[in-house]
C-alpha cells in the first residue's frame, strides 16, 4: 500500500541536490588564469616576520605578451601536463623561467577544471528543476486519481505499486511523444498533435505504445503484407518520403523502439541466454521471452522469415560526439561502414534535434547492407532512425522498420529495434553496446555462405562493432605523428594524402564486390559457387577512375585453411609473385609502409614491381590490408609513378585514377572458425577474388567477347595459383 508521504524520500534527494555548494568562491575569473605567471604566487609572511610599522609589500604581477599566451595555449592543447624538459624548452623559446611556465600550466588546468565544474553545476540545477516539476505533477495526479473499478475518487492506498509505477511510466512516455511531435511539427508544416489520454492501466501487455494497435487503426495487420516478392532493388527505388498522415505513427514507432533498445542492451537472462561456455559475452536472444516482454513490436514474423538477434560491446578510441555525428550523417555513416553499407539515402528529416546537437533527431531512411561477395543478396531496409541523449549522459541511436506503412512494396528484411548505445569514457574513449535484430528471408543465400550468415558474422552486431573498432584505430593512426613511414614519405602531409588515397581505393573495391542492386552480375558458366561473374560499366568524367569501359570480375570459393593464414600469404610482398600474374614473377619491394592499427596486418604499403617485362618495370602498387575478428581484406591498385609522387609530396589524391582489385577473406562460419584473427584453430575460409580491368579507353566502344574471355582466364589462373600455393603450404 502507498502511504501519503511516498514522495518524502524524493523530496529529500531534491533538497540535497538543491543545496549543492555553488558560491562566488567557485567562480574563478578566466582572465586571471590567462595573465598570471609564477611570479604572482607568493608565500604570506609568518607572524614572527611581520613588522607592524611596515606596510605590506604590494603583490607584483607579470603579464605575459600575446605571443607568449598564444604559444602556451597551443602547447596546452597538445600536452596539458608537460614534464621538466618540455617546460625548460618552452620557457627558453618564449623567454620565460621554467617556474613561470610551470605555474601558468597549473593555473590553466585550474581554470579548465573550474569551467567544467560551473558547467556541471548548471546542468545539475536544470535537472533539479525538472525533478521538482515532475514531483509536483505526480502529486497533483495522485490527488485526482480515480478507482479503476467504479470510476469514483480513489485514495492512494487503493492503488497497487505496479499500477502506480505504470501510470508514472505512461505519463513519461506520453510527454516524450508530445515533445517529439512538437519538434516534428516545425518541419512537416502542421500543428502539434494532441494525443488522447492513455487508457486505464492494466497488465503490461496492454501498453498504448504497442505498435500493432496503431497499425490496426489503419486497417492493416502488421506482418500480413509480406506475402509477395519484388525484383531486386524495387524496394529502395520505389520508396518515397512519408506522408503527413504517416508522420505521427513514425514518431510513435521511434519512441517505442528507443525504449525497447535500452531494455535489450541492459537486460540479461532470461531475455538473453549464453550461447558459448568459452565466451560469456556471446549471447542469444530468447525468442519466447522476447515475445512476452515485447508482445506486439512491429508485428508478427512473416511466413518464411527467420529472426537474427545479436548483442556486442566494445571500447573504441573515439569520443561520443564524433560517433553520434557519424551515425546521424548518412554520408559519413556509409563511408565509415563501407564494407557493410553499400548505399544509403535520407528520404526526409523530421527533426534535426535540439540545442545544436542530434538529441531528438529523427530521419526517415533507406539503406542496403552487404557482404563482400556476389553470392549473398543484399538486405534492403526502409526505416526511421532516432537519436536521443538519456538522463545518465549516454546517447542512443535506434533504427526500426517502416514497412508496415507501405502496403504496396515488400521487403525481404525487416529491422526490429536495432542500434547502439554510446557511453562516454575518459581520454576520448567510448563504450559502445550494439544491438542487431532483424527478420529476414535468406533463402537466396548460396549454400557455402549460409553457415557464415547463420553465425551472425555476416550481418550481426559483432561485425558492426569489429568494423567500428578497426576504423577508429585507423583514424587514430591518421592523426598520430609518431608512426614511422620509411624514407619515401618525408612529410605528414604526404602521409595523410597516401592514407586518403588508400581509403578511396578500399571504398571503391567494397562498392563493386558485393551483390548490390546498383549493378548486375552475369555468370559466365554453370551455377557453381566458384564460377566467374562479370559486369561492365562506363567511366566518364570521373577524375578518380581512368576513362573507358571497365570490366569487373569476381569469384568466391571455399578453402580448408584458416582465414589469417590466407591473409598473411596474400599481403606479403615476398610471396606476391606466386599468385600475381601481372608481376611476371618479378621481385616485389616495399617502398613505404604505414601502420594503421594495433594488428601488424592493418597497414598501407607502396610496392614496386621489378619485372623482366620492360613495359611493367618499376610499376607501383598501392596496397591496403586490414583485419578484424569478422574478416579481412587485401586490396591493391596499380598507380602512375608521376601521380604517386604528387601524393607523396602532400598533393590532392582525389585526381589519381584507380581501378582497385583484391581479396575479401571471411571465416566459413563453422564453430571452429568463429574468428578471422585466430590461426590456431581448425576451420575453413571463404575467399572472394575480384578484379577491375580497363578493357577499352573509349567509353563509347563495345565490349568484345575476347576481353571477357581474357579476364575470365586471368581470374581463374589466379585462383588456381592461390589454391596450389596455400594448400601446398598447408599440406
Amino acid at each position: 500500500m502507498f502511504q501519503h508521504n511516498m514522495f518524502d524520500s524524493h523530496n529529500f534527494l531534491l533538497e540535497m541536490t538543491r543545496k549543492t555548494p555553488e558560491n562566488e568562491l567557485d567562480l574563478i575569473r578566466d582572465d586571471e588564469f590567462e595573465s598570471k605567471s609564477g611570479t604572482d604566487i607568493m608565500e604570506a609572511p609568518s607572524g614572527d616576520d611581520q613588522d607592524p610599522n611596515k606596510r605590506p609589500k604590494k603583490k607584483q604581477y607579470h603579464r605575459h605578451t600575446q605571443h607568449q599566451i598564444q604559444e602556451l595555449e597551443s602547447f596546452f592543447k597538445e600536452c596539458p601536463h608537460p614534464d621538466d624538459k618540455q617546460r625548460k624548452d618552452l620557457g627558453k623559446r618564449l623567454g620565460l623561467e621554467p617556474l613561470q611556465v610551470k605555474f601558468w600550466f597549473q593555473n590553466k588546468r585550474t581554470q579548465m577544471k573550474s569551467q567544467h565544474e560551473r558547467h556541471e553545476n548548471t546542468q545539475l540545477r536544470n535537472e533539479n528543476e525538472k525533478l521538482r516539476a515532475e514531483n509536483i505533477r505526480y502529486k497533483e495526479a495522485l490527488t485526482t486519481a480515480t478507482c479503476p473499478n467504479c470510476g469514483g475518487p480513489a485514495t492512494i492506498g487503493e492503488m497497487s505499486f505496479d499500477e502506480q509505477h505504470l501510470r508514472i511510466e505512461n505519463a513519461r512516455l506520453r510527454e516524450e511523444i508530445d515533445r517529439i511531435s512538437g519538434i516534428a511539427a516545425k518541419y512537416v508544416g502542421k500543428p502539434m498533435l494532441n494525443y488522447p489520454q492513455l487508457p486505464s492501466l492494466g497488465p503490461p501487455t496492454r501498453s498504448p505504445l504497442d505498435l500493432g494497435i496503431t497499425a490496426a487503426n489503419l486497417g492493416h495487420q502488421l506482418g500480413e503484407i509480406f506475402t509477395t516478392s519484388t525484383s531486386a532493388g524495387d524496394l529502395l527505388r520505389s520508396i518515397s518520403g512519408p506522408t503527413d498522415a504517416d508522420k505521427p505513427i513514425i514518431i510513435e514507432l521511434a519512441v517505442a523502439a528507443m525504449e525497447e533498445l535500452i531494455r535489450l542492451a541492459q537486460t540479461g537472462e532470461p531475455l538473453w541466454i549464453q550461447s558459448s561456455e568459452n565466451n560469456p559475452n556471446e549471447v542469444l536472444l530468447n525468442e519466447e521471452e522476447y515475445a512476452r516482454t515485447f508482445p506486439r513490436g512491429i508485428g508478427p514474423k512473416s511466413l518464411g522469415f527467420k529472426s537474427e538477434a545479436s548483442r556486442e560491446s566494445a571500447v573504441v578510441i573515439m569520443n561520443y560526439v564524433n560517433l553520434v555525428e557519424i551515425l546521424m550523417d548518412v554520408n559519413q555513416w556509409t563511408n565509415f561502414f563501407t564494407g557493410i553499407v553499400s548505399k544509403a539515402t535520407i528520404l526526409e528529416v523530421l527533426s534535426t534535434g535540439v540545442a545544436g546537437n542530434y538529441n531528438g533527431a529523427l530521419q526517415v531512411m533507406t539503406a542496403e547492407f552487404q557482404v563482400p561477395t556476389p553470392l549473398v543478396p543484399t538486405r534492403e531496409n526502409y526505416f526511421v532512425r532516432y537519436c536521443k541523449q538519456h538522463a545518465d549522459g549516454a546517447w542512443a541511436v535506434v533504427d526500426v522498420s517502416l514497412d508496415n506503412l507501405r502496403s504496396t512494396s515488400v521487403s525481404r528484411c525487416r529491422r526490429r529495434p536495432s542500434g547502439c548505445i554510446i557511453q562516454e569514457l575518459p581520454n576520448g574513449y567510448s563504450k559502445v553496446t550494439w544491438i542487431e535484430h532483424v527478420e529476414v528471408d535468406d533463402r537466396a543465400v548460396h549454400s557455402i555462405y549460409r553457415p557464415l550468415v547463420d553465425s551472425g558474422l555476416a550481418f550481426g552486431a559483432k561485425r558492426w562493432v569489429a568494423t567500428l573498432e578497426r576504423i577508429c584505430e585507423r583514424l587514430a593512426s591518421v592523426m598520430a605523428s609518431n608512426i614511422p613511414t620509411g624514407d619515401v614519405i618525408t612529410s605528414p602531409e604526404g602521409r595523410k594524402s597516401m592514407l586518403k588515397l588508400a581509403e578511396r581505393m578500399v571504398m571503391s573495391f567494397c562498392a563493386g564486390v558485393g551483390a548490390s542492386t546498383a549493378h548486375t552480375w552475369t555468370t559466365l558458366s554453370g551455377s557453381g559457387a566458384d564460377d566467374v561473374r562479370v559486369m561492365t560499366r562506363k567511366s566518364i568524367d570521373d577524375p578518380g577512375r581512368p576513362p573507358g569501359i571497365v570490366l569487373s570480375a569476381a569469384t568466391s570459393f571455399w578453402l580448408p585453411v584458416p582465414t589469417k593464414r590466407i591473409f598473411d600469404f596474400l599481403r606479403d610482398e615476398n610471396s606476391r609473385n606466386e599468385w600475381d600474374i601481372l608481376s611476371n614473377g618479378g621481385l616485389v619491394q616495399e617502398m613505404a609502409h604505414i601502420a594503421n592499427g594495433r594488428d601488424s596486418g592493418n597497414s598501407v604499403s607502396l610496392l614496386r614491381v621489378n619485372s623482366g617485362n620492360s613495359t611493367q618495370n618499376n610499376m607501383l602498387i598501392l596496397q591496403e590490408s586490414c583485419l578484424d575478428s569478422t574478416g579481412c581484406y587485401v586490396i591493391y591498385a596499380p598507380v602512375d609513378i608521376a601521380a604517386m609522387n604528387v601524393v607523396l609530396s602532400g598533393g590532392d589524391p582525389d585526381y589519381v585514377a584507380l581501378l582497385p582489385s583484391g581479396f575479401a577473406i571471411l571465416p566459413d562460419g563453422s564453430s571452429n572458425a568463429s574468428s578471422a584473427e585466430n590461426t590456431n584453430v581448425a576451420g575453413g575460409s571463404l575467399l572472394t577474388v575480384a578484379f577491375q580491368i580497363l578493357v577499352d579507353s573509349v567509353p563509347t566502344a563495345k565490349l568484345s567477347l575476347g576481353s571477357v574471355a581474357t579476364v575470365n582466364s586471368l581470374i581463374k589462373c589466379t585462383v588456381e595459383r592461390i589454391k596450389a600455393a596455400i594448400q601446398g603450404e598447408n599440406a
